[in-house]
């Protein structure tokens, strides 16, 4: 068998595990490697495994019956994917996709059961986290119901930069379409807006941010909301967000 020499602790949840927390857990983790556009989970698979992101993004997206879908939550380095739902009926709520490639720390929902019982501040770490990312879902469907897509394409640029360790980003025109629920056209004119303010330069299949400072005054208030939850709830296992020149 291959030692694996994965750095688990890359995750932000699993480097605000006590030491103890962690030895008990580190024996059951698996380093993995998710590629673009994997597909971890569809709506109603049996969760069977939990993924820490290192450097991979993932959203959960809700398809509908026309094949439309519509952004949830996103997951990285800050985030489980996979966890909550398997807290219950272990099934997905819908579809885990994999939007930037990257490594991850995968453990059986099994075994990552046996650690939470016997271990009342990881119990706590995950109730935590539940409420992250509850708080999280809550922004985003307030954001995409009232806020216009520019500002909310620049918060999920921003979400996606704070999970990164690179400013160029792999974010398509289709895919900002089915995450923003519009019209690749209307994501094309507003990507295009911010390359003329300076805020981002386009690649073929890429984005790059260049401008940090100007996407955080033109985003909506949604984005500063969901770093706030994170830094109230979980203060030891997310940093605070990237910062502009």
């Amino acid at each position: 068998m291959v030692e694996d020499r994965t750095d688990h602790r890359t995750n932000w949840l699993l480097t605000a595990l006590e030491p103890e927390d962690f030895a008990a857990l580190e024996p059951y983790l698996e380093g993995v490697q998710l590629t673009h556009k994997q597909v971890l989970y569809e709506a109603g698979d049996p969760i069977r495994y939990a993924y820490f992101p290192h450097h991979a993004v993932v959203s959960l997206v809700n398809v509908l019956e026309d094949g439309h879908t519509v952004e949830v939550a996103l997951f990285g380095r800050g985030g489980v994917v996979g966890l909550l739902s398997a807290l219950v009926t272990r099934e997905a709520f819908g579809r885990y996709v994999v939007q930037m490639a990257g490594s991850a720390s995968r453990i059986a929902v099994e075994r990552l059961d046996e650690v939470r019982s016997a271990h009342p501040k990881l119990r706590r770490l995950i109730a935590g986290y539940g409420e992250v990312l509850l708080g999280q879902t809550f922004q985003i469907l307030t954001c995409n119901a009232v806020h216009p897509v520019e500002a909310r394409c620049c918060r999920w640029i921003l979400m996606m930069h704070d999970r990164a360790e690179q400013d160029t980003l792999p974010l398509t025109h289709e895919f900002l379409a089915e995450m923003l629920g519009v019209q690749r056209s209307t994501v094309s004119v507003v990507t295009r807006t911010l390359q003329t303010a300076g805020l981002i330069q386009q690649g073929r299949g890429s984005i790059t941010v260049t401008d940090r400072a100007g996407l955080e005054e033109t985003v909506c208030e949604c984005y500063g909301r969901i770093c706030r939850i994170y830094q109230r709830v979980l203060p030891s296992s997310y940093p605070p967000p990237k910062r502009g020149p």
